[in-house]
């Protein structure tokens, strides 16, 4: 038989042959890097708006509360977009006349709601319950960055698996009081005394009455205080997730907790 190629051609060949793992190697780092780029996660970005809506002068300058828009937050599944009626319980008399609101008077007028763009999209395939997190007390600070310094709004986090699994293989890293969850100052070293109504307590622990009231060493049952709270993030973690009843690391991390 003879031969095809050309002995020329043998160090090439060669040459070929070690470069192959490189070129792969290198082709996996690049796909990788491309996976997490905010190219591709949209994370910094800030998709343009039918209305420049300020979440710093609202709810930073203005101290509007989030559940005042955010209606179903602690109830639903979803944050519901305010209807047009929300906004206008303050632009009937306040910026009534402003060009910049001009969009918001129009959909007030015709009945038809303002067709915002999505910041925080996730997959249709991964299931995410608002309340849920709400109810174990984490904050709207730890998804969507301090809303109250933005006064456009940004996508804050990747949304990428692995940034949700990192949370539920160690939620005390990101846990805090109920009555804190809205509040994007939090700051457990600095936060005031809290009460067994900020823990959810109410004096019982799953319809029994909780040990920690009843310890007068822990618990200031007149003023309704604790006497030496978790000042660290990390024993106020450990605290909260054993007191709100968090899930394991094994459960919260199963498939089927996202995906359904």
């Amino acid at each position: 038989m003879p031969q095809i190629f050309p002995k020329a051609l043998n160090p090439i060949a060669k040459m070929l042959i070690l470069a192959a793992p490189l070129l792969a190697g290198g082709a996996g780092v690049t796909g990788a890097a491309f996976y997490r780029s905010s190219y591709a996660t949209g994370l910094g970005e800030t998709p343009a708006q039918p209305v420049a809506f300020s979440h710093a002068h609202h709810v930073g300058q203005l101290g509007i509360h989030c559940v005042y828009c955010h209606t179903s937050v602690e109830s639903s599944g979803f944050a519901n977009i305010p209807p047009t009626k929300t906004c206008m319980n303050c632009h009937q008399q306040i910026w009534q006349g402003a060009d910049l609101l001009e969009p918001v008077r129009n959909s007030y007028k015709e009945d038809k709601p303002i067709e915002w763009a999505r910041v925080h999209n996730l997959p249709h395939y991964a299931y995410f319950n608002h309340s849920i997190h709400v109810a174990k007390g984490v904050g709207c600070a730890t998804c969507h960055g301090r809303l109250d310094q933005m006064n456009l709004t940004r996508q804050n986090s990747t949304l990428l698996m692995e940034w949700c699994i990192a949370c539920h293989r160690a939620p005390e890293k990101h846990l805090r009081p109920k009555s804190e969850v809205f509040n994007m100052q939090y700051d457990p070293s600095t936060s005031a005394k809290w009460t067994a109504e900020d823990f959810g307590y109410n004096g019982t622990l799953a319809g029994k009455p909780h040990p920690a009231l009843s310890d007068p060493a822990v618990y200031d049952a007149e003023k309704k205080e604790f006497k030496d709270r978790p000042t660290s993030q990390k024993d106020l973690g450990l605290f909260l997730k054993d007191h709100y009843n968090v899930r394991d690391a094994v459960t919260l991390t199963n498939c089927s907790m996202c995906h359904r």
